[in-house]
């Protein structure tokens, strides 16, 4: 197998995860290609809602510190919108009490009481201008993105190799633990709303929430077991339609703009560690993250270029 040099590193996966990872190793100086099966722009990432929150994601207490991490950095972010894609916007976690929540939310800015919840200014983040403004800012550091399938994480040839492939892991790794929960949402013409709603029932899959951005209003949503459907059902998108209308009655009228089917790479746990492997190379692991990849990519993606490095 060709041998690369002790800086070289390649990032299997091109969603979120993959990409924030890849900027923060190239920024440190490594040498980084991302090999992605396919375009950021058709990964999980890029059908995401985008809001800031540690959603669907274990264990709580290192999320929490992955998640305040990343929140420092879109908040910096949040003053290049068009640049970046990360706007700070108003909202109320309906239902939530801070009580039912871990240390971290005891820290994140301006979260506080309402009668409905919660309510916050927190990021919101266009996925598909941050996905594209990712791969620019990688570009920029000397990084490159490389269109590659990768059957064997072992036989990837460089010194160090991180494995940020999300729900392809399952079969990759392999890893069983590792299993789909669907995301439906359903994109409208806003009407003209400009905070975003969440309300999550927790005893079935089903949630109410929207979420404004440049493109459009989004309506969701899902959140079903081990559903690996990515074709979307006109009765799901009807019924998320008028869970939210039963919030904003303005949104019931609203031209549907698209359909959207998202596959969270859901595990008990996130895996985030180092595998030396027999050759003496390095196989680090950054997958598993829910529903919360967004919220946690920079921090995660500073813990795992750490990893990176030579054991002391």
């Amino acid at each position: 197998m060709e041998r690369e040099s002790a800086d070289a590193v390649v990032v299997v996966g091109g969603g979120v995860v993959g990409l924030t990872t890849a900027v923060v190793l190239a920024e440190s100086g490594r040498r980084v290609r991302v090999w992605a099966r396919e375009p950021a722009e058709h990964t999980t990432s890029a059908v995401a809602g985008g809001l800031w929150w540690p959603y669907r994601i274990e264990p709580e207490l290192l999320a929490g510190v992955w998640a305040l991490e990343s929140l420092g950095v879109y908040e910096e972010l949040a003053g290049r919108p068009r640049e970046s894609g990360v706007r700070l916007v108003e909202g109320v976690h309906q239902g939530t009490r801070l009580d039912e929540l871990g240390e971290w939310a005891h820290r994140v800015p301006g979260l506080r009481a309402v009668a409905a919840g919660l309510a916050a200014r927190l990021p919101v983040i266009d996925m598909p201008v941050h996905l594209a403004w990712l791969r620019e800012r990688l570009m920029r550091a000397g990084g490159t993105v490389e269109s590659r399938e990768v059957t064997d994480l072992t036989a990837v040839p460089a010194a160090v190799v991180v494995n940020c492939t999300g729900l392809g892991a399952r079969s990759l790794v392999p890893d069983p633990a590792v299993h789909p929960v669907r995301g439906q949402l359903v994109v409208v013409e806003n009407p003209g709303i400009t905070t975003w709603y969440t309300s999550a029932d927790h005893s079935s899959g089903a949630s109410t929430y929207f979420i404004p951005q440049p493109g459009g209003l989004l309506l969701g949503g899902t959140a079903e077991e081990d559903a690996w459907s990515l074709t979307p059902d006109p009765a799901t998108a009807s019924a998320i339609v008028a869970r939210c209308a039963a919030v904003r009655p303005e949104i019931a009228g609203a031209r549907v703009l698209a359909h959207r089917v998202g596959l969270r790479p859901a595990r008990p746990a996130v895996r985030l560690e180092r595998q030396p492997l027999p050759d003496g190379r390095v196989l680090v692991h950054n997958y598993g993250h829910g529903g919360a990849g967004i919220t946690v990519a920079w921090g995660c993606a500073r813990e795992a270029a750490g990893l990176t490095r030579p054991a002391a």
